[in-house]
């Protein structure tokens, strides 16, 4: 708390003695539809010169404020695709303005194209999208797949260097992952990956991407209709509809959408295991998945006038079957290099799941105040049966047989509200608001042979946290101070019965700090962010699950956070753009396996642990020049880790770097057809405790084309056209090294999609808990 403290005195110090004699001019930017105009250039601009003064970017709901030194001087406001607007600084409060389309201006844009497509722009590198090649790329996902520093798999969205985002699409939190690949890129205006995300994140947040879409088309019924097909070793298919109707103030979405997919997972495994003697199993896995996901989705909002809007929305995910099938799993045992017995392991797993999510949210402005307020709930509960079939014959024995049976069945419970406020101060803005979220999981698994005992378990968490956040220009230099203070009491139940040990209370503050300075036509970010990364709840479970007759999985929940620096560089330059990414982690979590008990001395138990202080090193350099009809990117990655790992031999540095290559390309052909040609290639190197031990490389080719005025679109697709993406890896954890050759498999697909009158929704909920929802 003393931390706290000292850090409130220090914004508001810093805050005084910079604003004092400063007029605090302020206001608020909509579009044509009276929506919030986000990150427009505010510019105060001095008479009768036109000398720059002052200069800002407007908020998430189109506030800005900065500070006028004198009357005579003007604000100058302008957004791509919008006609630059000019106002003088008295009043202060200039109210509402609202900026019109420019369709000039956008139409040079995709002439020249010599805007630059990354850049510096308040907290985040923001990529424009309208006007550029990057329209034509797909899906939301394939789009993602494209931003510089951002990768986008079937939904498993990655930012190097901090792992998975939370995405946000027009301020609301997205949830699931289909929302990407329903958003066409041709709707998108832009995108904002913010690398070190500021006080009023969650401190467990590591990177943020927020897409901004186009203005709506007008009033009435809309709808947009997409059907996907693939092949890889088996069909996929999937259909979903959107519809939208919009009357004045009145808004109503929704999404029905099924999917039935089948895939393979191939691989070879070689796990040496030191125990009581060395253990060495050769397996050849493949496993079947045969997949059917429904969701559907409605949303409620009202917009009573540009001020005031409040709303409600609804989703509804179930996965009725993923049926797992092993085929016959043929391991060659071996005891100190002398073959031990011979397996086959066939079986099956079937994985059902149903989640509820409700989000109410209310959006306002009161005077110079803005109010954003959301309460969210979340269930969900999950069955895991499995049965197992092992057939394992003792060199120079007979054939024996073992059934495993096991059940594992998990709910989940959450409620979270979140209450955040902004005003203008001191030729700044101050933000400031907390969160509540209360969670309730239980996990229970159970072995019918009684090969492992069984367990039933309860974990009660409650989260509060505050933030308060300052930010303010001073001349060319924008900077953002904030604090964020975080309490969780976490109460841990066996069987009913409390546990003082596993149950834990822990108080945080994690201070931030973010500076922007063009230098000449250089613009540069600089930031800093205290973070925790907290186990996800599947690492707290208390249960051990059966893997095979010598491999234990289980959970622990002792586990404590650990505790995050990054220190993150932004620099941009026309098209050329640099993200270099410095994170210092405290007790870090690994993986380790010991042995499981000293009476079966031949079974390793693999689970998680605290282990040692992490350091890593993230850098990326992407060049994005436009030559012709020819657009290509250049994308060079870095991974420079100084990690320390438990390993057979004792404790060892893994410090062997990572590179990776990426070169996109598209064509603009005749007839408006748009061809992308994707080529990558990743060195081997050290990932934390995994050493990859082969390099890879890929080839991905897309031909996407569109009708009846952008209506209709047809995208075809090829993943990995080579079969060439398949590395080889070997894990490193204590007394096991496991070494995986997976392998690859090209994807071809098709993707029809027809919109009418589409338009996107006015909803404007942000969403509550987001990251307990995503340690469930």
């Amino acid at each position: 708390m003393k931390t706290l403290r000292k850090t409130l005195l220090l914004l508001c110090t810093l805050a005084s003695s910079f604003g004092l004699s400063a007029q605090t001019v302020s206001g608020k930017l909509v579009d044509e539809q009276n929506q919030p105009l986000p990150y427009a250039n505010v510019v105060l601009l001095s008479l009768p010169d036109s000398a720059f003064v002052n200069g800002t970017i407007s908020g998430e709901d189109g506030t800005f404020t900065l500070d006028a030194t004198s009357q005579n001087q003007i604000v100058k406001i302008s957004s791509i695709g919008y006609k630059t607007v000019c106002k003088p600084v008295s009043p202060a409060n200039i109210g509402i303005v609202q900026l019109v389309s420019d369709a000039q201006q956008l139409g040079e844009v995709v002439v020249k194209a010599d805007l630059p497509k990354t850049r510096v722009k308040g907290d985040a590198m923001v990529t424009t999208v309208a006007g550029s090649i990057l329209e034509n790329a797909g899906t939301g996902n394939d789009l993602l797949n494209k931003i510089p520093g951002v990768s986008a798999n079937e939904g498993d969205i990655k930012v190097f260097g901090a792992g998975t985002p939370e995405i946000y699409i027009n301020g609301r939190k997205v949830r699931d992952k289909s929302e990407l690949d329903q958003l066409a890129s041709d709707n998108i205006k832009s995108v904002e990956v913010v690398n070190n995300p500021g006080s009023r994140y969650d401190a467990t947040v590591n990177a943020v991407i927020r897409i901004q879409t186009k203005k709506p088309q007008g009033e009435g019924f809309g709808f947009n209709n997409r059907f996907y097909t693939g092949y890889g070793y088996g069909w996929n298919v999937l259909d979903q509809y959107n519809f939208n109707y919009r009357k004045g103030g009145f808004d109503l979405s929704g999404m029905l959408y099924g999917k039935k997919g089948y895939t393979e997972d191939r691989k070879t495994i070689t796990q040496k295991t030191l125990l009581d003697k060395t253990w060495i199993q050769d397996s050849y896995l493949c496993t079947q998945y045969d997949m059917k996901d429904i969701s559907a989705m409605l949303s409620l909002n009202y917009q009573f006038n540009e001020n005031h809007s409040l709303g409600a929305r609804y989703d509804y995910d179930r996965t009725p079957e993923r049926h797992e099938t092993v085929d016959p799993m043929n391991t060659l045992v071996y005891q100190d290099d002398a073959l031990y017995e011979e397996s086959h392991t066939t079986g099956w797993r079937n994985t059902q799941e149903t989640r509820h999510t409700l989000n109410a949210y209310y959006n306002g402005r009161v005077g110079d105040w803005n109010i954003d307020f959301n309460a969210d709930g979340f269930w969900s509960d999950t069955k895991n049966p499995q049965e197992m079939l092992e057939q394992f014959t003792p060199a120079g024995g007979s054939l024996e047989k073992q059934t495993v049976t096991t059940k594992n069945l998990t709910d989940n419970t959450l409620y979270a509200t979140k209450l955040i406020f902004g005003h203008p101060l001191w030729g700044g803005n101050l933000s400031f608001g907390g969160e509540y979220t209360y969670t309730n999981r239980n996990n229970a698994y159970m072995n019918v042979e009684g090969i492992l005992d069984n367990n039933n378990s309860n974990i009660k968490e409650n989260s509060t946290s505050a933030f308060l956040e300052y930010a303010r220009s001073f001349g060319k230099l924008q900077a953002q101070l904030g604090v964020r203070y975080e309490h969780l009491s976490s109460d841990y139940y066996e069987d009913g019965k409390y546990m003082d040990e596993q149950s834990r209370t822990y108080d945080n503050v994690f201070p931030s700090v973010s500076l922007n300075l063009p230098i000449g036509k250089v613009q540069t970010q600089l930031t800093y962010t205290g973070s925790i990364y907290r186990p996800s709840y599947w690492m707290l479970r208390s249960d051990i699950m059966y893997g095979n007759r010598y491999t234990y999985e289980g959970g622990n929940p002792l586990l404590r956070p650990s505790l995050i620096n990054r220190l993150t560089l932004n620099v941009s330059y026309k098209w050329i753009y640099l993200n270099s990414r410095y994170i210092h982690g405290e007790d870090a979590i690994t993986q380790l396996s010991r042995a499981y008990s000293e009476d079966n001395p031949t079974v390793s138990l693999h689970s998680f642990y605290n282990m040692y202080d992490s350091d890593k090193l993230y850098t990326t350099l992407t060049l994005s020049p436009t030559i012709g009809l020819w657009s290509p990117q250049f994308n060079f990655l870095l991974l420079q880790q100084w990690y320390k790992v438990e390993t057979s031999n004792g404790t060892e540095n893994f410090n062997n770097p990572i590179l990776s290559f990426a070169w996109n390309n598209n064509f603009k052909l005749p007839l408006g057809i748009s061809l992308d040609v994707d080529l990558g290639f990743d060195t081997p190197g050290d990932n934390e405790n995994t050493k990859v031990e082969e390099g890879c490389w890929y080839a991905n080719i897309s031909l996407y084309k569109s009708f009846l005025k952008d209506r209709l679109s047809v995208q075809l697709k090829a993943y990995d056209l080579f079969n060439s993406y398949q590395a080889k890896s070997t894990v490193y954890s204590g007394n096991r090294l496991m070494t995986i050759k997976m392998e690859a498999r090209r994807n071809i697909s098709i993707t029809l999609r027809y919109k009418f009158n589409a338009a996107k929704s006015k909803y404007k909920g942000t969403g509550a808990g987001d990251s307990q929802k995503n340690r469930m």
